[in-house]
């Protein structure tokens, strides 16, 4: 085995969008439900884990062996999705707490290095693929994928599981192995320009310091913070005695006072450098308040 192209759906109650995979993928509930895969571009086949199908022996070790390189779109998910999976049922296959990325490649990250769309339909369709996703796979990802309303057909419970809808789980595992036939695809065709080496040690690198941050002077960033407070409060000060104005940061105020702020209703005080008897001091405290690196990230 060379490859391994694999494509997974999940459940979880944490919401994918808001929070990213990391906290998706660590939260107790979160489940692998399908596993789609093929073996060096062969047939796909698809692991229904949620009805108790296990991954085949080999598929593990791939996951796991150096010399197999993983494939997928939108790599970072599968493979955090995969560590947090294994360390639950498979720990003894883990050297480290996520899956090495050097070990994976993302038709997603290759396809937007070419100036594609980045979504596995956008692609698709940009590319005129024979195969194409199935449009039908957002509402059964609703259904089967995120925390669902009490119902009949679940039983009054809040998640729906394929025993709800044998015929709607019938068309997930479909929908889950054509998503397999289109990565696919799309390896295939973009194989014409192949992505630089170099560019995938930078992707393995990004995710590496995704996976484990990076150091942090946390003495000198509370101390920038602090600093930062005590220099606004000084110049809140000194703009409250050059207006007389109570919130001299308010364009309410300083419209009353004589400086309409009509240019950018974010930074009013750029008005009053033309408009006497406001002064570059003025301005200069304005710059202040207005500094988005202070004011947006002070965590």
């Amino acid at each position: 085995m060379r490859s391994l192209a694999c494509d997974l759906e999940t459940y979880s109650p944490v919401n994918l969008t808001k929070s990213g995979v990391y906290p998706y993928a660590a939260d107790p509930e979160f489940e692998l439900l399908l596993f789609g895969y093929s073996i060096d571009s062969g047939d796909v086949h698809v692991i229904d884990l949620a009805s108790d199908q296990q991954l085949p022996d080999e598929v593990l070790a791939a996951l796991v062996d150096p010399g197999v390189v993983k494939w997928a779109h939108n790599a970072a998910f599968e493979r955090v999705a995969l560590s947090a999976w294994l360390r639950r049922h498979h720990p003894d296959l883990l050297t480290e707490e996520f899956l090495d990325p050097a070990q994976w490649r993302c038709t997603m990250v290759w396809s937007a290095y070419l100036g594609l769309p980045m979504g596995l339909d956008a692609v698709g369709a940009a590319l005129d693929l024979d195969v194409q996703k199935d449009s039908a796979g957002k509402k059964l990802i609703r259904q089967f994928c995120a925390p669902a309303t009490p119902s009949v057909l679940n039983g009054g419970g809040t998640r729906n599981l394929p025993a709800s809808d044998p015929t709607g789980w019938a068309q997930f595992i479909e929908y889950n192995r054509r998503d397999v036939e289109v990565e696919l695809a799309i390896h295939d065709r973009l194989s014409l320009f192949p992505m630089p080496e170099v560019e995938w040690d930078a992707y393995a690198l990004d995710q590496a310091i995704n996976d484990t941050g990076i150091n942090l002077d946390r003495t000198l960033a509370d101390a920038a913070v602090a600093l930062d407070d005590e220099h606004r409060a000084a110049t809140l000060a000194r703009a409250q005695e050059l207006t007389g104005l109570e919130n001299p940061n308010s364009p309410i105020q300083l419209k009353r006072n004589g400086s309409p702020p009509t240019v950018a209703r974010r930074h009013p005080w750029r008005r009053l450098m033309l408009k006497p008897p406001s002064t570059p001091r003025l301005v200069s405290c304005g710059k202040c308040w207005s500094c988005a690196e202070t004011s947006q990230n002070p965590a």
